[in-house]
Order: structure tokens, then C-alpha cells, then sequence
């Protein structure tokens, strides 16, 4: 009798969940990544005793922080070509997937390199390359350009001539070959400079430092030293250093590292004059080692690019370079932070493995865990839901603030703007009123243009307060659209005909294409003449002469709509400009200045009313097109939008308005002719009107130049040094305030005093203004008056530093620096006068090369020296002379022979008529009797 034996159906429930328990940890383990997944690269350093080298490894290790699944394995060979082939043999052996190399020497290296590429073993070559194409990609920059670059710049550096050394690398590396090879190429061109034997450094600072120290004297004759890399033209910098060496050469290197005592840092302490940016390559070497690896595309040659550091540009360098320095370290604290959540990650995973292992030996209570586990992730999944509802509401707030401070950014700089519109007119409103009452008689022809000035102004403030109106009506809704039936085409032409004499005057070519002879179309012309005569208006604004602009008329049959193309060839906008163009109180940067950014955004909303649509399209320097669709028939219009009656125009209003401000805008600016005065004013104004009147009222007492903008009147100021400069801020190009910091920062202009026109009139913004350095800051609206005292203060001012000579009892007190001139002027007039103190026994010192010596052209320096000091170059040169032979001559130590050439004259005899000429007494007579001399 067999027994039979039944499952109790709990039993089986329990072992399920056994076997579930068990099976769970299996699977997680079985999830974890295998070591087949581990890339392993290897990577053959020559050496990493320097800088270089370790910023190199630096940056790898940055780049690997980003694949988890990939390991390093870095040899170091010390600079040993024996001990970097044994450093390969081993990488390879050890399994690596890819070889990163940099050669201590192409020759001896190339054999062991090629070897481990026909394994099949790719072969990256960083910084130097091997004698051979045999490898699969190569990361880093061209030295041979790099070489070529440094010798075009040491030409620069030495355009009369000189002698250059060379502290050179390992001969036998490609860079120090190919960086030798760039130089001697560039210098082909120059015979005047001769190449001295070069000096092996072997790319270590040390060894260059006992070389340099050994071929002394040949480093102290040499005008310009290059070094090849930035630690060797530190020793060299620091050997001559120590030797005191007077006449210290030139020095350039090459790196350019950012870090104490680096490349940078040693350019902008002015230890070197200029180093040439070597990248390294070393985060560039592990992406291109990981995606050739995955198999996806690369390039064979990986050029890094260069450029050159010195003065001119080592202040943003290291600005940038020590921002990219924190945000590195950044990244790394961020990578040590992952690393420690990733250990916590493990210990967590760990207990969770011991808590399951656990669970196996006790059904019940698994059971019981695995429904709280999945309990706490519900509760998870709701805390996350409710999470992310809350960053999406924290974002929206966070764009809705941005908004809000972006659109009163937008209403400020509005405001400041249609200011400095009102202010402008209300200045030569009230300037020529008061011209009218001081000066004029009523029936005089200066009455007459003051009267016409005074009507243009008032009619432009007209249309700004007109549109002001216009949208104060849309905002509150009290606008409406009284459209009726017309012909859209006879429309057009009328407006159209109010541009055509600006047109002729200005020989642009201007066109109204229409395809169909009449178009019947509902519409409310008071707003549409506004509409296309404020784009008409624009594309003539931003036409040059000569240029082209077209209206074309045209009907969509298919969509029943009326298309308006209004294309012009001008200087066109930036997509950024366009994307905001209809926005309100918008202005782009480049026409920030040219108006109140309300026109295009009231077109669109009187077209919109009109249910169409407008559009832009532009590119920069290619011309901008605006294409208006208005829907045929009336079935869009409301009731209340329709009148049944003829639409009147108001195009000869403004045919008048257009027709006053075009005056300002297209009158050829005419000069008359100006008397001859030694004072010369240069007025900065891109209002034609303004800047007529003002030139106008000075040049009956100044000689006057003038510029349409901030770059014109930069150029004007250092071509012709005036001897003061009027300048309005709120310029198209550069503004008044970057104007006035360019003078007054530049040894050319610095003594020049500026005077600053502006519509902005709070504290904060006057206290900006002066801050440049600008000597006064006078605000729209102003008195003629008050801006000539002004001019007349300032240029007495001068005068008065000139008088400080006039009064001076001896010549010796009146070639003193005065006091009461700026730091910049100050420091100019010490180097002035320290060169020729230098040069003074020299008969050749001369202006040209006294110029050459501060870095101005000879006409600069005379005119910055005659404004300073009220003396000429040579006349300086002269007196200086005669005051230290009066001192010599009273100590009788030396002959008068002596003494004449001892202060620079040609011969004695020169020097003795000279001194008569001066002090109406021979040289003899004033040992005798030193008191006789005047």
C-alpha cells in the first residue's frame, strides 16, 4: 500500500519566497560590472620632473574622472630612452587595450612603438612624434608653427636688428627639431638679425641654468633670447638676473601655464616679454584613446592650437586662466564628493546584501520586509513626484523673476533712452531761443534757420510724444480699428511718394512694384500711414547712400490675404536683434542709441488690430525685409470695426514730419570757413543738428573738428591730438563713457581734456562719467554759455601748467615736471626727461629717436610735449644742454672743450655761439663773471 504525500499549500507558498530570496542577490550580483568591461590604458611619460608634464598628467586624470570603467597605468622613464622602451615592453605586457606615448627621443623610441602597433594595440603619440606614420593618432600642437610664430614675433621685437640665442631641448626630440626648423624659417626674411650658436638645455630648468651661467657673456650679448620652453627662459632669466646684468635682452619662451612662477605669471611680472601657448593635451589624449576604443570616428592628427601671451594680452589670459583653474577645482571637489557617495553607495549595497542573506533564514519576516520595501518605494515614488512638481514650480518662479527683471532692465534703459531723445531737441530748442534773444534781429538769416531748428525739434518731439500716446491708448484699450473700404495700392502710393525727394538726394535707387493695378481692401489709414511710414522711415535710416529699397504689392489669392514687401539693401540685423525686434522698449546693442525702440512694436500691434500679421527677415550687412499680410473682404471685422465711408489719410501730416526730420538726417554737413586759430576743439555728436550748432558756436574762436561717432572721433583724436574734446555719451559704435577711458588711458591723448554731453542727469551716473577721467560732465539740456565758460576754464587750466615755467627764476626750475598733471602725463614726463638726461652728451639725440624710445610718432610727441611743457623737443633738448654747461662752468673742474662735448654739442666753437646766443655772454666771460649772464 503506497502513501501518498500531498503539498500543504502554505509550505509552497514559503518555499516560492525561498527561492525568490535566494535568487535576488544572485541577480544583483550577477548586475555588477565584470572586469572584461575595464578599459586599460597605458600610458609612457619621458619625464614629469616639470610643469608641463604634470599639468599633463593633471588633466588626464581630470578626462578619466568622466569613464568610471577606464584605468591608467602611468610609467615614468626620467628622461631615459633605455628605460622608456622597457616601460613599453611592460605596458604591453600587462594586457593594455591602447598605448599613450610621449617619446623621450623620435629615434631610439620609434622601433618598440611601431612593434607594439603591428600587434594590433593602438598607438596614441602625445607632444612629441616618432620617426615613422606607423601609429594610430597623434595630440599635440604644431611646433613647428609654434617656432614659426616666436620668429616672426622676435622680428617684430627687433625691427632694426640684433643677436638671438636659443636655449634649445633634447636635439634629438622632434619639438626642440621642429621649433628650431619654425624659427630659422621665419627669420629667412630678416638678414638684419643673425642667429648665435644655440645653448642645449635639454628642456630641464637646472641644466639650462648651468649652461646659461657657463656661456654667460654670450646670453648678455644677445638682444633676444628664446627659450624652448618657459622653466629654461626662467633660468635664463634668473642667471642674468643675479649677474646684474644692465642691459637685460628680450626673453621669450614657451607654455604658457597658469600657476605661481609659471608662463603667465612670469609675463604679466614682466620677467618675460612674451610665451607661446603649448597646450598639453592630456584630457584630448584620453577622449581620443576612449573613442577609438568604441569604435567611433577620430582624426589621424590632432593639431592643438597656439597663440601668443605678452602685455598686450596677459591680463585676460590670467583672468580666464584662473577661472577655469576654479572651475576645475570645482570638478574635482564635485569628483571627490561622487567618490565618497559611491563609497556609501558600496557600504549600503553591502548591508543590503547581509539584510537579504538574512531574510532567506527567516520566511515570515522577509515576507513582512518585502512588503515595507515596497510600501517605502510607493512612498518614494510619491515624495519624488511631489519632488519634481516642486523644482518645476521653483523653476517657473525662478523664469517668471528673470522675466520680470529682464522687462524692467528693458523699461529702464527705455526711459534713459527716449531721455536722451527729448533732451536733445529741448537743447537746440532752447539754445537757439537763446541765441534769438541775446543776438539776433528778427528779419536776419540767423533768425530764420534758428527759427526752422526750433520747429524741426518741436515737431520730433511731437512724434515721440505721439507715440507715447499711441501706446498708452492700446494698453487701456481705448483704440479701436474704424476700417473702411479702399484702394490699398493708391494708399501706398501716397505714402510712398513722401520718401521719393530723400531718395533723389540721396541716389538711392527706389522702387514701388505693384502687381495688381488697384486692390480693394478694408483697412483704417490713419493707422496703416503710421504703420508704413515708420518702415519706410527705418529702411531709410539704415540705408547707405547709394543703396536700393523696394515696396512690392501683391494679392494671396489662395489665403485672400494682401502681402506688403518692404526690402531695402542696409546694414541689416543679428538674428538675436530680429528674435526681439517687435518686442516693446527693445533695442539692439548696435542701435542702441538710434531711438526709442517703440515704432516696430507699435506696427505690430496696429496690424495685428487689423488681424494680419507682420514679419522681418534680416542678416547683417545683407539688408532687412518686412512683409505685411492684411485678410481681403470684411467677414474679420467686427461690427464696431467697420465705417462705412472713405478712409481719410493723414499722409501730409506726416509727409511734413518725415520731411522736417529727414532734414536733420540727410543735410549734407557743410563747414564754413574757419578762421585760423592755434586751439583746436574736436566735437564727438552722432546728431547732425547738435553737432552742426555746436560747431557752428565755436569755430568763431576755436579751430574745430568733428566725428558722427565714438570711433570717427577716436581716430580724429589720435591723428590730430586737438587740445580739448566734447563728446556726447549715447553713441552708436563706442559710447562717450568708453571714449573718454581710451583718452585718458592712452599716452597719446591723456593730457587732452574731455568734456562729456549727456542726457543722464542722476548722481550715480554723473559720478560714472567722471569716473573715466572726463575733466567735466554737462547735461542736456545746457546754456551755450555755460558749456563756453566751461571750455574756457578748462583750456585756462592748461595754460596755467604752461605758466609754470614763465615765472621760474633760473632754467634749471623752469624744466621741472609741473605739478597738477595726471599720473599717466606724469609718468611720460619722467621717461621723457630720464632718456634725455640719459643722451644728453650724445650730438646725434634727436626727436625721432626720443620717439621711438616712449613708443609715439614724432608728430605725437611734439605736440604731446608743447601742450605739457609749452617747448619743443629740441628746444628742451637745447636748454637742458645750456643749464647743465652753466653748472660745469662754475666748477671749473673740466676745460670749456671739455664741457662742449661733455653736454652733447658738435664742436666747441658751436657750443660757445650757442651760449652767447642765449645768455648774451661767451662761456669765458661767465667763469669770469657768472652773475652777468641773463
Amino acid at each position: 500500500m503506497h502513501k501518498q504525500y500531498h503539498q500543504h499549500p502554505t509550505l509552497t507558498t514559503h518555499l516560492k519566497a525561498v527561492v525568490m530570496l535566494i535568487c535576488v542577490p544572485l541577480l544583483l550580483f550577477s548586475c555588477q560590472p565584470s572586469l572584461k568591461d575595464t578599459i586599460v590604458i597605458g600610458f609612457s611619460q619621458c619625464v614629469d620632473d616639470d610643469d608641463w608634464r604634470q599639468t599633463m598628467y593633471f588633466e588626464m586624470q581630470k578626462e578619466l574622472a568622466f569613464y568610471p570603467n577606464v584605468k591608467l597605468i602611468y610609467k615614468n622613464a626620467d628622461a631615459s630612452n633605455e628605460q622608456q622602451i622597457e616601460d613599453i615592453k611592460a605596458l604591453r605586457e600587462a594586457g593594455i587595450d591602447i598605448l599613450i606615448v610621449s617619446p623621450n627621443e623620435a629615434q631610439p623610441i620609434t622601433p618598440i612603438v611601431e612593434e607594439v602597433y603591428r600587434s594590433g594595440i593602438p598607438v596614441i603619440v602625445v607632444d612629441r612624434k616618432i620617426s615613422s606614420d606607423n601609429y594610430t593618432a597623434y595630440v599635440g600642437a604644431d611646433n613647428y608653427e609654434i617656432g614659426n610664430i616666436a620668429g616672426a614675433y622676435a622680428a617684430n621685437l627687433l625691427p632694426e636688428g640684433g643677436k638671438i640665442l636659443e636655449v634649445t631641448g633634447l636635439p634629438g626630440s622632434t619639438p626642440a627639431q621642429d621649433r628650431h626648423q619654425g624659427f630659422v624659417d621665419a627669420l629667412k626674411n630678416f638678414p638684419e638679425l643673425r642667429l648665435m650658436n644655440a645653448i642645449n638645455g635639454q628642456w630641464k630648468e637646472e641644466v639650462a641654468r648651468e649652461e646659461i651661467r657657463q656661456h654667460l657673456k654670450k646670453a648678455q650679448e644677445a638682444d633676444l633670447i628664446f627659450a624652448f620652453n618657459d622653466m629654461m627662459a626662467r633660468a635664463t632669466h634668473q642667471v642674468l638676473d643675479a649677474a646684474q646684468t644692465e642691459d637685460m635682452p628680450l626673453l621669450l619662451g614657451i607654455d604658457g601655464l597658469f600657476g605661481p612662477r609659471l608662463g603667465i605669471e612670469m609675463v604679466n611680472n614682466g620677467i618675460l616679454d612674451a610665451t607661446f601657448l603649448y597646450p598639453t593635451g592630456g584630457d584630448k589624449a584620453i577622449e581620443l584613446a576612449v573613442n577609438i576604443l568604441e569604435g567611433k570616428p577620430y582624426d589621424k592628427e590632432n593639431i592643438l592650437q597656439t597663440t601668443v601671451i605678452d602685455q598686450s594680452n596677459v591680463k585676460i589670459i590670467k583672468s580666464q586662466a584662473e577661472k577655469i583653474y576654479e572651475q576645475q577645482q570645482d570638478i574635482v571637489n564635485q569628483q571627490n564628493a561622487i567618490q565618497e557617495q559611491l563609497a556609501v553607495y558600496q557600504n549600503q549595497r553591502t548591508l543590503l546584501y547581509v539584510v537579504i542573506s538574512s531574510l532567506v533564514a527567516a520566511i515570515v519576516l522577509g515576507a513582512y520586509a518585502l512588503y515595507s520595501l515596497k510600501e517605502k518605494l510607493e512612498t518614494n515614488r510619491q515624495l519624488k513626484s511631489k519632488n519634481e512638481e516642486i523644482l518645476k514650480q521653483r523653476n517657473q518662479i525662478m523664469q517668471l523673476a528673470q522675466e520680470t527683471e529682464e522687462a524692467n532692465q528693458a523699461k529702464f534703459r527705455f526711459f534713459t533712452d527716449i531721455s536722451h531723445e527729448f533732451r536733445t531737441p529741448i537743447t537746440l530748442i532752447l539754445t537757439s531761443i537763446e541765441d534769438i534773444l541775446e543776438n539776433e534781429s528778427p528779419g536776419s538769416a540767423l533768425f530764420h534757420k534758428d527759427i526752422h531748428l526750433i520747429k524741426r525739434n518741436a515737431t520730433r518731439l511731437l512724434r515721440l510724444v505721439s507715440q507715447l500716446l499711441d501706446f498708452r491708448r492700446i494698453e487701456h484699450g481705448k483704440m479701436e480699428l474704424k476700417a473702411s473700404s479702399g484702394d490699398l495700392v493708391t494708399f501706398i502710393q501716397e505714402i510712398f511718394s513722401a520718401f521719393e525727394g530723400t531718395a533723389a538726394k540721396r541716389n538711392i535707387d527706389y522702387q514701388l512694384v505693384s502687381i495688381e493695378p488697384r486692390l480693394e481692401l478694408w483697412f483704417d489709414g490713419s493707422m496703416l500711414d503710421k504703420v508704413f511710414f515708420n518702415l519706410l522711415s527705418n529702411a531709410f535710416k539704415f540705408t547707405a547712400d547709394g543703396g536700393k529699397i523696394v515696396v512690392m504689392i501683391e494679392q494671396d489669392t489662395e489665403n485672400r490675404m494682401a502681402r506688403v514687401l518692404i526690402k531695402d539693401n542696409g546694414r541689416g540685423m543679428s538674428q538675436e536683434h530680429v528674435a526681439h525686434a517687435f518686442e516693446r522698449f527693445y533695442q539692439g546693442e548696435q542701435n542702441s542709441s538710434m531711438g526709442t525702440g517703440l515704432g516696430l512694436s507699435l506696427s505690430r500691434e496696429l496690424i495685428q488690430m487689423h488681424h494680419g500679421a507682420i514679419r522681418i527677415d534680416s542678416e547683417p550687412g545683407r539688408g532687412t525685409s518686412f512683409e505685411i499680410k492684411l485678410p481681403l473682404g470684411k467677414a474679420h471685422l467686427k461690427e464696431k470695426e467697420r465705417i462705412e465711408r472713405v478712409s481719410g489719410s493723414s499722409s501730409a501730416q506726416l509727409r511734413s514730419i518725415y520731411e522736417e526730420e529727414a532734414y536733420e538726417k540727410e543735410e549734407i554737413f557743410t563747414e564754413e570757413k574757419q578762421p585760423s586759430h592755434e586751439t583746436s576743439i574736436l566735437v564727438v555728436e552722432d546728431n547732425v543738428e547738435l553737432r552742426k550748432f555746436l560747431v557752428s558756436k565755436l569755430q568763431a574762436h576755436y579751430q574745430v573738428l568733428h566725428a558722427a561717432d565714438g570711433d570717427q572721433g577716436l581716430s580724429i583724436a589720435f591723428d590730430e591730438v586737438p587740445d580739448l574734446i566734447i563728446s556726447d555719451i549715447m553713441m552708436p559704435g563706442t559710447d562717450g563713457i568708453r571714449l573718454a577711458k581710451i583718452l585718458k588711458t592712452d599716452l597719446r591723448t591723456s593730457h587732452i581734456p574731455v568734456i562729456l554731453l549727456t542726457a543722464r542727469d542722476t548722481t550715480e551716473q554723473q559720478v560714472e562719467g567722471l569716473q573715466t577721467g572726463a575733466d567735466a560732465y554737462i547735461v542736456k539740456p545746457f546754456h551755450t554759455k555755460y558749456l563756453m565758460a566751461r571750455i574756457r576754464q578748462l583750456l585756462q587750466s592748461r595754460e596755467l601748467l604752461r605758466q609754470h615755467y614763465l615765472g621760474k627764476a633760473s632754467v634749471a626750475e623752469a624744466l621741472e615736471i609741473p605739478k597738477g598733471v595726471n599720473k599717466l602725463d606724469n609718468e611720460f614726463l619722467d621717461n621723457f626727461k630720464a632718456i634725455v638726461d640719459q643722451k644728453l652728451s650724445d650730438p646725434e639725440l634727436n626727436v625721432n629717436e626720443i620717439a621711438k624710445e616712449v613708443g609715439l610718432s614724432r608728430v605725437q610727441l611734439y605736440r604731446k610735449v608743447k601742450a605739457l611743457l609749452d617747448f619743443s623737443v629740441n628746444d628742451y633738448i637745447k636748454q637742458l644742454r645750456l643749464t647743465k654747461a652753466k653748472t660745469l662752468l662754475l666748477q671749473q673742474e673740466l676745460s670749456i672743450s671739455e664741457i662742449a662735448y661733455e653736454v652733447g654739442f658738435s664742436s666747441p666753437a658751436y657750443f660757445s655761439t650757442v651760449f652767447k646766443s642765449e645768455f648774451q655772454i661767451s662761456p669765458s666771460e661767465y667763469i669770469r663773471s657768472p652773475s652777468s649772464a641773463t
